[in-house]
C-alpha cells in the first residue's frame, strides 16, 4: 500500500508544477519553446516507464515514488531558474 501523505504533496506538487510551467509557457519566447520541449518528452518518458513498470507488476507505491521524484525535480527547477 502506498503512503497517502506522499501521494497528497505529490498531487499538491503537481499542481504548482503545473502553473509554473503554464507561466513559463505563457511568457513566450526561447524559455517557453524549451520548457514545452521538455514537458512533452517528459510525458512520453513516464509513459513508457509506467508501461514497464506495469508489465513487470509494480506495486502503486513504485508509481507513486516514481512520479514524486519527477515532479519534486521539475518543482525545483521551475522556481529557481527564471522565465
Amino acid at each position: 500500500m502506498f503512503n497517502l501523505v506522499d501521494l497528497s504533496l505529490s498531487i499538491l506538487e503537481a499542481q504548482q508544477v503545473i502553473w509554473l510551467r503554464g507561466m513559463r509557457i505563457a511568457s513566450g519566447g526561447k524559455a517557453a519553446e524549451r520548457e514545452a520541449k521538455l514537458m512533452i518528452s517528459e510525458k512520453i518518458e513516464a509513459a513508457g516507464r509506467s508501461i514497464m513498470m506495469l508489465a513487470m507488476g509494480a506495486p502503486a507505491d513504485k508509481f507513486v515514488s516514481y512520479y514524486g521524484g519527477k515532479i519534486r525535480s521539475n518543482r525545483k527547477r521551475l522556481l529557481r531558474s527564471p522565465a
